[in-house]
């Protein structure tokens, strides 16, 4: 149990620091190149954040243990919304652009929709892997095709920015390379503790994969996004967040079946994918249901958290 607890607390730390290091070197590089902040979020910190769900799951599949790899994505997409939009919201009202909604919300959505749709028959084997690979690429092709923002003029102050930034550009990248370091094995180090101490607690694979394991994977964006909010990088917390979402089931669940095939257990089919897919409408409904829309405020914030963690609680009664 001190193991456990010690590899924790070291996991914690080199998450908080690989976060500060990745929002601000992936910021700072979105502003030399004149990528949207958005984009940024929705792949280069979105990708690295998916690295530990990755690692997680490509290991308990290759150890036979399935139930956790596919628990590990649905239980880390739903922490997406309901924990980490909860906490920054929280933290800072977070302002979602329309064309957020309007582009990148539905393609979460879509990624979301389709994973369950070719789980339906209990097993995720090579060729549904490939298919939502290429669903991966037909995302990154969208990014690539949206990165500039051509439509808003550079002020004299702006251009002054780009050109501070530009002369940085090697020191960002070193500060993004660091933060994904960090996050990996910041991350790894936590999984292996949580998990540690959950065995020793005697709980079941696949209820580690939902809870523990999918929170440990998912702290790298909580830690991203909290830093984003906390540094008012909006744009960065919520891309991070959709990025993550479409970056786990199009490329954890597109390359794990491609290596070894993934078994779905019928709890994940009948609950937790219908879950996942109601937190998803939950986060529309209150970004275009009630007044001011395109804002996640405080109370906003509070809902999601709530819900989140009544879902966790469910897990263990």
């Amino acid at each position: 149990m001190f193991l456990g607890t010690l590899l924790v607390l070291a996991g914690l730390l080199l998450l908080y620091y690989g976060a500060e290091y990745l929002v601000t070197g992936s910021s700072r590089l979105a502003l030399s190149f004149g990528v949207r902040p958005l984009v940024v979020g929705l792949t280069v910190v979105a990708f690295a954040t998916s690295m530990p769900e990755l690692m997680v799951s490509l290991l308990a599949a290759t150890r036979g243990a399935s139930s956790m790899a596919a628990g590990n994505i649905v239980g880390s997409n739903i922490a997406n919304i309901g924990l980490i939009l909860g906490v920054a919201a929280l933290i800072a009202p977070i302002a979602v652009a329309r064309s957020t909604l309007v582009r990148e919300v539905p393609l979460m959505v879509v990624a979301s929709v389709a994973v369950y749709l070719v789980a339906l028959d209990g097993e995720l084997a090579f060729v549904n892997g490939l298919l939502l690979f290429m669903g991966l690429l037909v995302f990154l092709a969208y990014c690539v095709l949206t990165a500039r923002d051509l439509s808003v003029p550079l002020d004299g102050a702006v251009e002054k920015a780009v050109d501070e930034a530009s002369v940085r550009r090697g020191r960002n990248v070193v500060l993004v390379l660091l933060g994904m370091t960090g996050l990996a094995l910041g991350a790894e180090l936590m999984v292996r503790g949580a998990v540690m101490i959950a065995t020793l607690l005697g709980v079941s694979e696949v209820i580690i994969g939902l809870s523990i394991v999918a929170v440990g994977t998912s702290l790298p964006e909580l830690a991203a996004s909290v830093m984003s909010a906390w540094k008012g990088e909006m744009d960065i917390s919520v891309g991070n967040v959709i990025g993550s979402n479409i970056f786990n089931v199009l490329f954890v669940l597109g390359v794990c079946p491609m290596i070894k095939p993934i078994a779905i257990e019928p709890r994940l089919l009948t609950l937790d994918f219908p879950i996942m897919l109601a937190f998803c409408a939950l986060l529309v409904a209150l970004l275009t249901m009630m007044p001011p829309r395109l804002l996640l405020d405080r109370k906003r914030g509070a809902v999601l958290l709530g819900t989140y963690l009544v879902f966790v609680v469910s897990l263990f009664r």
